[in-house]
């Protein structure tokens, strides 16, 4: 960060194509004062949160659901295939027409996105259990509800918080790129109307803030980890 400053200050780096470490910082006490910085923040945490949460647990759900019924399984797959290689943000502008430019619209891309990713992960998972498991409990009289409570549900949990990693990603992706293209307010907004008037300070401070709130996130689900699978956390705890 010194050596950005000096630079900037000896004219080695043209400050208005790079930004420079005082200009951010003054930058961002004056959107902080605004209350700009928190308004933009607490908008895009919102929509990526949101999005991630009904996402991620919709998709699991139906992932896991299909276990039940190979039929269905093989009917919904490649649409679903289909879905997860298109490119979430080319489905932007007609969500954002549908349902406004509002918080609303970004909350629908991040669930699309998140569901999506969630889905495979959870189905996927339901074809890695032990079949010796699913005998034994079968052989034990147990019905398939109770298979799928006792074995499925926790032989799945490592996939279904694997997706959630990726999909606190996939979430922020796509709140960010909604704001970008049509949003009132949030970090994206911030960023995009910042570097349409060559604010490069601005967007640095958007671009930094958007790192702490993917920070924070990624804390939240390793904490959701620790507390769903305890196992896991132990077995690491041996091995150092």
């Amino acid at each position: 960060m010194g050596l950005w400053e000096l630079a900037v200050r000896f004219q080695f780096v043209n400050a208005f194509l790079m930004g420079s470490p005082q200009g951010i910082w003054s930058e961002a006490i004056r959107l902080i004062q605004s209350g700009q910085l928190f308004t933009d923040t607490i908008a895009t945490l919102y929509g990526t949160i949101t999005g991630f949460i009904i996402g991620s647990l919709l998709g699991s759900g139906v992932g896991l659901l299909l276990w039940y019924s190979e039929r269905a399984a093989k009917v919904i797959d490649p649409f679903v295939v289909a879905l997860n290689g298109l490119p979430k943000i080319a489905l932007a502008p007609m969500i954002i027409i549908w349902f406004g430019s509002g918080i609303f619209s970004k909350m629908a891309l991040a669930t699309i996105a998140t569901f999506i990713v969630a889905l495979l992960s959870a189905y996927q998972g339901t074809h890695q259990i032990d079949s010796s498991l699913i005998h034994l409990m079968k052989s034990l009289g147990a019905t398939k509800g109770q298979i799928f409570r006792k074995v499925v549900i926790p032989s799945t949990l490592p996939w279904i918080i694997s997706a959630f990693r990726l999909n606190i990603g996939f979430a922020l992706i796509s709140v960010i790129g909604g704001e970008f293209i049509s949003s009132d307010k949030g970090l994206g907004r911030m960023i995009f109307v910042a570097g349409n008037l060559f604010n490069l300070n601005v967007v640095w401070v958007g671009v930094l803030t958007l790192m702490l709130v993917a920070i924070l996130l990624y804390a939240i689900v390793t904490k959701l980890q620790s507390k769903l699978l305890p196992w896991e956390q132990a077995e690491l705890e041996k091995t150092k």
